[in-house]
Parts: structure tokens; sequence; C-alpha cells
């Protein structure tokens, strides 16, 4: 019996890039089975070395995660959709997803100005100047100013949220401006938080813009959380993700969730409290631990559709503006896919998960932890600073003839963008490929930035490669600093 499984997009490249392939399979454990034997390379990102499926990747049948149905042994029959779903990085009340904020309604005064300028809420009952004053007195916090952040502060701003709390610490580049709104041209070089809350105040003049310029932390997050009403998180990477659903639950603060890859997004919203099992679930019950360093690219890496932020960061609005009025039905339990692709959209059920350690019936955790720690990021024991070169350092031994062999461990697309005339071994290929290599020849291996191409030279060490190096901030930086007329991506 054929069955259908769908394949999302961090892992197509293990699937011959194909969105949906066929296998047989009675059970979902039997399809996943004969699914990692078709692509063997799948199979490690799918099972751990037990033969364990990994925490990190949640199988659906349909729009139930079979952890809460027979896990493995759960019956599929030909009709059903089978969906891999991994991981893509004043106090306040929640109870059922909604928001008491400690300003009583009852204290906000609108003006006869922003009684017109709100005046397209104030006739729909289901807002009316009840909700608008809940804006009003509502705080929200956003972590990010970039691609989800945009649409955020923008329509938040827009609907009259009266506090807006952000958290960034980057600056505006060029290769931001596909696609975060908030800032312009004229903005280059300056600090993102500068940016937009000048463009905030430009929308809304009414709302009050608090910064944090600063990196989100063990050691500030409470502190800063615990200001506001609720969370919206446009971060891009797993140890904040993590951090910042452990501030939310420790908090008892909502946590409106959203992540992004090339086509693809998700949406839900997290209201978990500890050890209260009449809350939802929390970011750990999706994903108790998160995926190895590097299997998810970030969109530095990866890239994304530039529109795609704009409607994942307007849902996420939408679900804060929902919890702030008390209107509506939110996300909590249900997780919203996006395909921008197909146009398509799905969602799946989110259970609590009681063995949670942060939200579950008896938590373990009681504090912030290590993130970095806990989500892998270290330096890796087969790769070190002597095992890198400078684009200065390159030229100069090229000016001098030496031997060097480059390689090019991008995507072909990338090489058309621009390149060093290297011999070109997509990273996932490398494994396959390891036989075009000699390794008695002096190997510089670079990628976009240094990423990817640490991890080409940590593999090529421990399969015995020892003349091999890394090129320290990878073409753009020889495209910055040796040939100015190569285009920067």
């Amino acid at each position: 019996m054929a069955i259908k499984i769908m394949i999302p997009t961090p892992l197509r490249q293990y699937t011959g890039k194909q969105d949906t392939v066929e296998v047989e399979g009675k059970t979902a454990g039997e399809a996943l089975q004969n699914l990692s034997t078709k692509y063997e390379q799948l199979k490690k990102h799918l099972y751990d070395d037990k033969g364990q499926l990994r925490s990190y990747v949640n199988i659906y049948v349909n729009d139930e995660d079979i952890r809460y149905l027979q896990k493995d042994a759960t019956a599929i029959k030909e009709t059903d959709v089978v969906s891999i779903i991994p991981s893509i990085a004043g106090g306040v009340d929640v109870m059922n997803g909604e928001v008491e904020t400690k300003t009583s309604i009852s204290d906000v005064k609108l003006s006869n100005e922003e009684i017109l300028r709100y005046s397209r809420h104030l006739i729909m009952p289901e807002v009316g100047m009840k909700g608008q004053k809940k804006l009003k007195a509502a705080s929200i916090l956003m972590i990010g100013a970039g691609g989800l952040g945009s649409p955020l502060g923008m329509y938040l701003a827009a609907a009259g949220v009266g506090t807006l709390g952000i958290v960034d610490f980057d600056v505006v580049d060029e290769t931001n401006l596909q696609r975060q709104l908030l800032h312009g041209t004229n903005d280059v070089g300056r600090s993102k938080l500068e940016s937009a809350k000048e463009k905030i105040n430009e929308i809304n003049p009414n709302v009050k813009v608090i910064t944090h310029e600063t990196r989100l932390t063990s050691e500030n997050a409470l502190d800063i959380i615990s200001k506001y009403d609720l969370v919206v998180d446009g971060t891009d990477n797993f140890p904040t993700r993590y951090l910042v659903n452990d501030a939310c639950v420790l908090l008892g603060k909502p946590y409106v969730y959203g992540s992004i890859f090339r086509f693809e997004g998700q949406v839900t919203v997290f209201s978990a409290k500890g050890g209260d099992t009449a809350n939802g679930p929390c970011y750990r019950c999706l994903y108790p631990t998160p995926p190895p360093p590097g299997l998810v690219p970030s969109c530095a890496e990866g890239g994304v559709l530039g529109i795609l932020p704009g409607i994942i960061g307007s849902l996420q609005a939408l679900e804060a503006i929902k919890l702030v009025i008390e209107e509506g039905e939110p996300l909590t339990g249900r997780l919203l896919l996006f395909d921008a692709l197909n146009l398509k959209f799905r969602e799946l059920k989110l259970h609590k998960n009681p063995d949670c350690p942060i939200c579950g019936d008896n938590p373990s955790i009681h504090e912030l932890i290590d993130y970095e720690e806990f989500c892998g990021i270290s330096p890796d024991d087969n790769y070190s600073l002597q095992d890198t070169i400078s684009v200065n350092q390159l030229k100069e031994k090229l000016d001098n003839g030496e031997d060097i062999f480059i390689l090019d461990v991008r995507e072909p697309h990338e090489y058309e963008i621009s390149n060093l005339d290297g011999y070109l071994i997509p990273l996932n290929d490398l494994p396959e490929r390891i036989n075009e290599l000699d390794s008695s020849r002096d190997i510089v291996v670079h990628c976009k930035m240094g990423g990817r191409s640490a991890k080409a030279v940590s593999f090529l060490k421990q399969a015995g490669f020892k003349k091999v190096k890394n090129l320290l901030g990878g073409i753009n930086a020889w495209a910055e600093n040796i040939d100015r007329d190569m285009p920067v991506y």
C-alpha cells in the first residue's frame, strides 16, 4: 500500500528535492523505515544511533502527532498523509490564552484624534471602544527587528498597541532590505533599533517604543520579559528560541511563535505555565530538543522569499491582537503551516506534553540555563583557528604561485552569482564525492561566509585530510577585501 509522505524544505536535499515521496507501509514506523531505506542520507536525520526517532522531528498522520496516538505503531491507510515536521532557530496573568494587563481599562482614555485614527476598529463590535482601550493599555515585546519584526512592529503600531518593546543589537545592511520593511536604503549602517523606532513613530506617534539594544541572554531575559504582557518572537536561532520559551513559561507570559525558511512558515501561540495543566503547550512540547547545529540553515545561508516574513509576521501580529482584545480563537494547541510555493495552509494539532521538563506535570527546569550549550553550539574538537586562512593570506599564496586547491562547498546556483574558479562540491554531496579530492594537496575550502566550509573542514580532517583550511568570511570576505568588483550576496 503506497503512502504519501510530505518532506519539509530542510530535508528535501536528501530526497532529490522532492516535496512528496510515496513509500509502502501499514504503520507510520514502517513507512518511515522504508523512506530512510530509499534515501539513506535521510536516515541519520530521522533516527539516532539507537534507531529511535529523534526528538526534534515530529511525525504527523493527517493532523495528529503520532506521539499521542500509537507512536511508530500508528496504523495508516492509503488516504492518509504522513508529514515530517522538524524544528525550523507590570504583572500579567495568562489563563486560557487571555492577556490581563496591569492597567485598568477604565483608566484608559482615547483622544478625539485617536478615535478618528482607529475608527475602522471602533465600528467593529468585536473591537469597539473596549477593545481599542485594551490595545492602548497593552505592552508587547518583540524579539528582533528584522524580517518578522518588520510587519509585527508596523501592524501592532498601526493597531494602537500602547507600548512596544524591541530587543535587537544588529545594524541594517543591504541584504536586509529585500524583506525588512522597517528599514530603508538610507538606514544602511544604522542601528536597527533606531531605524525601527523612527519608522514606528512615523506610523503612529501615540505608541511608546522602548528599545533594548542588547543580546537576549539567560542573565537579562527574565528582567526584560517580565515588564511586558506578551512576547512575539522574531528570532532566527534555536538558543534564543528556547530561551524565550523557557522565560515565558517561568513568567506565565503568552508567546506568539513564528519561523520561516525559504518558502515555508510556521505560526502558533504558546501559553504554557510551569506545572499548570490548564494551559496550552510550550515550544519544548513541540520540540523537546534542538536539531544538531547546521542541519537547518539560517536565512543568510538558506535564503528566504522576501514576502514570506511579511505573511508570517502579519499572522503573528494578528494572534497578538486577538490575545489582547480577547476575541476569536487563538492558535494555542494548533500549529499553522504555510507553503508559499503551493499557496497552501495546513493546521496540525499540538498537545501539552505531561513529561515536558518546564511546563509538564513535574517540571525539572526552574531557572534559565545555558542555551548555547543546550543547543550543542560549541567549538568543534576537530576544528580550530589553526585550520583557517584569511582572504589576504590566500591572495598572497596565490600571487606567489603556490599550488592551492580551492574547494567551493556552496550550491550550484550560488556559484553562478560569484566564484573563485574553485572546484564545486556542495557540502551535502561531500561524503559521496570525497574520492574526487587529493589529500596530498593544500586545500582551501570556502562557502558564502564560512559556516558550511567549517563543517567541510571538520569532515575532511576526520577523513584523514591534513592540509585543509577554511577561508575565514567565505567568498563574501574575498569580495569585500580583495575583489571589490565581485558581488556580495
